[in-house]
């Protein structure tokens, strides 16, 4: 077995044991340019990702119709962010610790945290680099859809140059002339567009709407939360 192949094995051995439900390794080259237009060079000079995904608890989320109820926000805050992003960095950090220790360069990313308050952006998309891996497609909410549980998974990434072979490729959208998460969305942030490479985001996502919203929610109760694009679509809908 190659080296790479047998690092491969342990990445994907080290990842089940963190119980992370989702696990790709993408080549970022084709969408260079894209990364270092959010992040810089920094990013930009990784060549592949490792993309680590955690489902959310259906649960949790198919009741977000009932969001007004401070149980049921404080619910999906928690095991649904701060949790999970929890687990996703402790997961990429021992992640970077594996491939670094195998003589590799690694730079794991936060699960969730801005970089860039004008552009309301982290310095890297997650959702970028699982759909390099086949993971899934960037739908009409800017988030990344998988085809069984749809946009209710949360990611993190391991940028590296360890020389692992991607475990996949991007896929078709599937997001057909479905609409609801477009239409669900309480400030209309997002333009109905579909993701294209190279396409910049405001086309598609409004972000000022989106923090503006939140903000307004956290002023008035800071246990508030929104999901409804999640809770919307069909691909995860239980």
């Amino acid at each position: 077995m190659a080296p790479g192949a047998r690092l491969l094995d342990d990445v994907r051995e080290l990842a089940d044991r963190e119980l992370v439900d989702r696990f790709g390794v993408s080549d970022l080259s084709p969408v260079r340019d894209e990364i270092a237009r959010q992040g810089g060079e920094l990013p930009a000079s990784f060549p592949r990702a490792i993309s680590l995904g955690i489902d959310l608890a259906h649960a949790v989320v198919d009741a977000l119709d009932r969001r007004e109820e401070r149980g049921v926000a404080v619910a999906y805050r928690r095991m649904s962010y701060e949790v999970i992003n929890q687990r996703l960095n402790l997961a990429g950090s021992r992640v970077a610790s594996l491939l670094q220790r195998a003589g590799h360069r690694a730079f794991p990313m936060t699960a969730s945290d801005r970089a860039d308050d004008e552009r309301i952006c982290a310095m890297f998309s997650h959702k970028l680099a699982a759909r390099q891996a086949g993971l899934g497609w960037i739908g009409r909410s800017c988030l990344l859809v998988t085809p069984d549980a749809g946009p209710r998974v949360r990611w993190t990434t391991v940028l590296t140059d360890a020389p692992l072979e991607p475990t996949g490729s991007p896929i078709a959208n599937g997001c057909g002339e479905c609409s609801e998460c477009v239409d669900i969305c309480p400030v209309g942030a997002f333009s109905g567009r579909l993701f294209e490479v190279g396409e910049p985001r405001e086309a598609r996502f409004d972000a000022s709407k989106c923090d503006q919203y939140f903000k307004s929610m956290y002023a008035e109760a800071d246990w508030k939360v929104c999901g409804l694009c999640l809770y919307a679509c069909p691909h995860g809908r239980q």
